[in-house]
């Protein structure tokens, strides 16, 4: 085999190996243990202050988790994990439940609506500080 047959080999390999762990890390569907499993992991202030996640889909509704920051980053960072509705849908025909928390702008917070998954509602998984 000729060097530059070799060197395209590799690079296919390469590129084919990269776009499998892509899809493999994909987030899909959850189920409520799922979910709540994901919403108890630690997670890091610094990284993830103002980033938006996809978390995956519980129930075809896709799930995010916002990661606000205001005044005080990376200390004051909040996870927020809620439905990411699509314009023509309400909160519960997701099936989802209608929270208010305080979320971060400047030097102050404003209350804000966000529909989270059931499953996290008791547990108040859905907002941590």
């Amino acid at each position: 085999m000729s060097r530059i047959t070799t060197f395209a080999l590799a690079i296919l390999f390469v590129l084919a190996s990269a776009s499998c762990t892509t899809r493999a890390t994909e987030p899909g569907e959850l189920d409520a243990a799922a979910l709540r499993a994901w919403a108890s992991q630690p997670w890091d202030k610094a990284a993830r202050m103002h980033t938006t996640v996809s978390v995956g889909s519980y129930r075809g509704v896709p799930v995010v988790a916002e990661h606000p920051c205001a005044d005080v980053c990376p200390q004051y960072t909040l996870r927020i994990i809620h439905y990411q509705l699509p314009p023509d849908a309400s909160c519960a025909s997701a099936g989802g439940v209608e929270k208010q928390v305080l979320v971060p702008i400047a030097i102050t917070v404003r209350s804000k609506t966000f529909c989270v998954p059931e499953p996290l509602v008791a547990s108040g998984a859905y907002y941590s500080k």
